[in-house]
């Protein structure tokens, strides 16, 4: 619960490398993702190349930023691997690539590293820059290191203004 409750997205890094062993520890977080019928239909493009990580920048709608930090990760997914019929009108994996971005974003909390969800980018640069193939959707990127800022608190909606029972009300 407390990494949980401390997670913010992080928009500075340190340009300090991330030891193996925590980075181990926030893939294997992402991995160990629930997913529809366990199928796992993601890839992540671990990125620590300063060349291709300034390459993302445009394709990120130029947030400089992300490229401070030692790794970028492209979440991607593999559509054809996913559950084709989740709700009987969707394929899973929106759903089951967020759960395993949340994981690693939270296990990083966990080791003292920094993450933001990084929605806002431009699907056909990012493909290009890292050869992502057609048939594979990039559905989100985060950069992942060391914060270098103080992470600021927004509130959150009041439990009662996100629940209901037994109807949706």
């Amino acid at each position: 619960m407390e990494a949980i409750k401390i997670r913010r997205s992080i928009r500075a890094y340190k340009p300090t490398p991330i030891p193996e062993e925590k980075l181990r520890t926030v893939l294997n977080a992402a991995r160990l993702a629930p997913s529809a019928k366990n199928l796992q239909p993601w890839k992540l493009v671990i990125v620590r190349d300063e060349d291709v990580k300034r390459a993302l920048i445009p394709a990120c709608n130029n947030q400089k930023w992300m490229a401070e930090a030692p790794i970028i990760i492209a979440v991607c997914a593999v559509q054809d691997e996913a559950f084709g019929m989740m709700g009987g009108y969707m394929n899973s994996y929106p759903v089951d690539v967020a759960i395993a971005l949340d994981h690693l974003t939270l296990a990083a909390v966990n080791e003292g590293l920094g993450t933001c969800w990084i929605g806002a980018f431009s699907e056909d640069k990012v493909k290009t820059v890292l050869n992502v193939p057609m048939d594979v959707k990039v559905v989100a990127l985060t950069p992942l290191g060391f914060p270098n800022e103080e992470p600021i608190s927004k509130g959150r909606k009041h439990l009662s203004e996100l629940i209901c029972y037994n109807q949706y009300k």
